[in-house]
């Protein structure tokens, strides 16, 4: 990066500045400019003001561009720590008027449902090689299955992957994945199994994805969907796969309210699932007072001033992850020691990152080796 400023010093030492020398100087680096400590996000283009707007805790979410003098150029320099992974976008203000829009000059982009965001790597952070498809691992497939659903009054699709080389005559682990389509769609989360159990990190398993038109709700404490999942999802996937009939080999996965939705199914019906995978759960609780936030985190707060009242032992092993930047650190990693204190076998992982899929997805391998151990572990550990 000290480079990069070091540019755009002597842009600023030389008075105004030519179109072709800020082309020049715009074609000869990568944007954003990443280096040791910090980045400089760029953008040019008339505007009366220039914003990035970002999702980073603990930072104002907007921090405004200079302009380069003589020029339609505008930069922002802003501290990095290493390893870092920051979603944003540029605010580009005309006559009043905001514009928010994705970084011209930065091809790097991560969907969600709500659309695409710029995405910036700092210093040392790489995409992982287990979640980029592999020609090498031979793909598991997809299906779907339908379950009419007495606790939730409702159809309910279900999709289920099932690994290669499956056999009706060996049995499976269960894994249970809460926005089971944005999982896929988003976290890439069959090229994850596909490589993991190719890489023997992971056993072969059956994975049933579910997903909710009202998520907020059902997936909020919800006692309808404790009962859907543990009463009739998993009893179906027992009698439609050939699974292994104990705790320790099935798992259920969530993310933001999902996790919730994940905790609260383990801890309504003990005994069900003994692995729990949790990423960036949003965990809302009174210490005392009002919680102060949405109506629809009312049941979500009374289960978790339940559960940290009386935790019980929800399962044998849970893992949790959330990232540094995000509002939800301080719930998640509070609960850290309450689940220790139960005897329960906990793995936590903290990432430079934020409330976002690829956050999530960066985590699975942790969260699914550890939870499931592959033959490739039980040799080397």
């Amino acid at each position: 990066m000290r480079r990069g400023r070091a540019q755009i010093d002597s842009l600023l030492r030389n008075g105004r500045v030519s179109p072709r020398r800020l082309d020049r100087f715009l074609a000869a680096n990568e944007w954003p400019l990443v280096g040791e400590g910090g980045v400089i996000f760029g953008y040019r283009g008339e505007a009366d003001t220039v914003l990035l707007q970002h999702w980073i805790c603990g930072l104002p979410t907007s921090q405004s561009f200079c302009r380069l003098t003589g020029s339609d150029f505008w930069f922002l320099e802003l501290e990095l720590p290493a390893e870092s992974r920051i979603e944003y976008k540029i605010d580009v203000v005309r006559n009043g008027q905001n514009d928010w829009i994705l970084d011209p000059l930065n091809p790097r982009q991560a969907r969600d449902p709500f659309g695409a965001n710029s995405v910036c790597y700092g210093p040392g952070y790489l995409r992982p090689d287990w979640t980029i498809l592999d020609p090498d691992a031979r793909p598991g497939s997809l299906a779907t299955l339908e379950l009419k659903s007495r606790a939730l009054e409702r159809k309910c699709e279900i999709g289920v992957y099932v690994p290669a080389r499956f056999r009706r005559r060996r049995r499976y682990p269960l894994l249970v994945v809460h926005d089971g389509t944005d999982y896929l769609r988003f976290a890439q989360l069959q090229e994850v199994l596909d490589n993991l159990i190719h890489r023997l990190e992971i056993p072969p398993m059956i994975v049933a994805f579910t997903s909710s038109r009202d998520r907020l709700r059902e997936y909020g404490a919800h006692s309808g969907h404790a009962r859907f999942i543990c009463g009739e999802l998993v009893p179906r996937m027992q009698q439609e796969f050939p699974l292994i009939d104990s705790p320790d080999s099935r798992g259920v996965l969530g993310a933001s309210f999902g996790a919730v939705a994940s905790l609260h199914a383990a801890w309504s019906f003990p005994g069900v699932f003994g692995r729990v995978l949790i990423q960036s759960g949003s965990f809302a609780f009174t210490e005392i007072g009002p919680h102060g936030r949405e109506a629809v985190f009312d049941p979500v707060v009374d289960f978790m001033n339940n559960f940290r009242a009386n935790p019980g032992q929800p399962a044998e092993k849970v893992f949790m992850s959330c990232g540094v930047y995000e509002p939800l650190i301080y719930e998640n990693r509070s609960l850290l020691p309450l689940l220790q204190r139960t005897g329960v076998k906990v793995r936590y992982v903290e990432a430079r990152d934020g409330h976002n899929w690829e956050n999530w997805r960066d985590r699975l391998r942790d969260g699914l080796s550890w939870s499931f151990r592959g033959p490739l572990w039980m040799v080397y550990e």
